[in-house]
């Protein structure tokens, strides 16, 4: 299933915070010759990538993987935005027609 969120928009809410110098879309998993160009020295990814990019320990750069947040879940909100929108259009669809006389 596709990321609520697309892309483009969480790049950018992470390029807004104060720490990362840069943000990098992961297109591979190799990221050696980028980390050595850019003089990389701090690497963040989630959780679920754990260990795979061990191997830039090696060029003295700190791998931190970022915990998953806890009930942050593409289908859980998926299934939310589907609830509120049915409910509204229960709401609307049981409103009064002020045109029609009874």
């Amino acid at each position: 299933n596709p990321p609520v969120i697309p892309f483009e928009e969480r790049i950018a809410i992470i390029k807004a915070l104060k720490a990362p110098d840069i943000v990098i879309p992961q297109r591979s998993l190799e990221h050696t010759e980028l980390v050595k160009k850019l003089n990389i020295d701090v690497f963040v990814v989630g959780d679920d990538w754990v260990g795979k990019y061990d191997y830039l320990k090696d060029f003295g750069v700190t791998v931190f993987y970022f915990p998953r947040g806890e009930g942050a879940s593409t289908t859980n909100i998926k299934k939310q935005i589907v609830e509120q929108y049915q409910t509204t259009i229960d709401k609307i669809d049981h409103q009064p027609n002020p045109d029609v006389v009874k």
